[in-house]
């Protein structure tokens, strides 16, 4: 039976073609995908006798175990942010005291907040009135009458 012939520099073009892959879909999984090509091109270079069927096994177990591995480093080197609301503006707010500068009618006013002002809705008060933000919905806060 004819065994098919793979030549190493087959293995370097495939790592060369998954190298251009990542730059066109970056996330690093190409990048092992090419690193695993070369390595097993390489190994082909050294023992030029290896059957096209071991290779295809090297380069198999290679990728999985070179993907499985960085995905391992990038889960333990994920951290909590020490800003978790950094994004999320109107969450900054909640728990705190504002005056109100639009007297709030039929549940809808509005708060000063630094150099903003914010829709506000909740009980009816009027202008001055001291309230709390419960929560935010979007960007409309929910708030209560401070006592």
């Amino acid at each position: 039976m004819n065994e098919l012939m793979i030549e190493f520099w087959y293995w370097w073009v495939l790592a060369v073609g998954f190298l251009a892959v990542e730059l066109l879909a970056p996330g690093f999984f190409f990048l092992w995908l090419s690193v695993s090509a070369f390595v097993v091109g390489s190994i082909l270079l050294m023992l030029p006798s290896l059957s096209f069927e071991v290779q295809l096994l090297l380069f198999s177990i290679l990728a999985v175990i070179s993907i499985l591995v960085w995905r391992r480093y990038v889960s333990a080197k994920s951290q909590e942010s020490d800003q978790p609301l950094l994004n999320q503006r109107g969450a900054q707010y909640i728990g705190r005291t504002f005056n109100v500068v639009v007297a709030i009618e039929n549940g809808q006013g509005k708060i000063k907040v630094g150099d903003s002002i914010w829709m506000v809705e909740g009980e009816d008060c009027p202008i001055g009135s001291k309230v709390k933000v419960v929560s935010v919905k979007g960007t409309v806060f929910e708030v209560e009458t401070c006592p």
